[in-house]
């Protein structure tokens, strides 16, 4: 059952690095701009405040399907944590100054 279930528990998961946050916040930031230009500009020419926020709508939909999914894209450069206990295992514990710390 876990064969199963483990990739479906990865997508939800949302896993993300932090150069992912940091695409996804200037993606984010990006579109949320074009869509506003595109909006206000729209709604200026046509002189339709209901046009306007219907463009602002579909842009921020638009902006949260590129940016909330954990797209793949988001985690190509994952950190490499360390294994707890693994350095007291090991023996060699914290050096501080040169002093050996447990």
């Amino acid at each position: 059952m876990d064969d199963i279930l483990a990739p479906i528990q990865d997508l939800f998961e949302g896993q993300i690095d932090f150069q992912g946050q940091r695409i996804a916040e200037i993606l984010s930031t990006v579109l949320l701009v074009i869509s506003g230009v595109i909006a206000t500009t729209v709604g200026y020419v046509y002189q339709d405040i209901h046009l306007t926020l219907w463009i602002g709508l579909a842009g921020t939909l638009v902006t949260a399907l590129a940016v909330i999914p954990p797209w793949p894209f988001y985690n190509q450069n994952p950190e490499k944590w360390l294994v707890p206990g693994a350095g007291r295992a090991a023996g060699t514990g914290i050096m501080v100054d040169g002093v050996k710390v447990s």
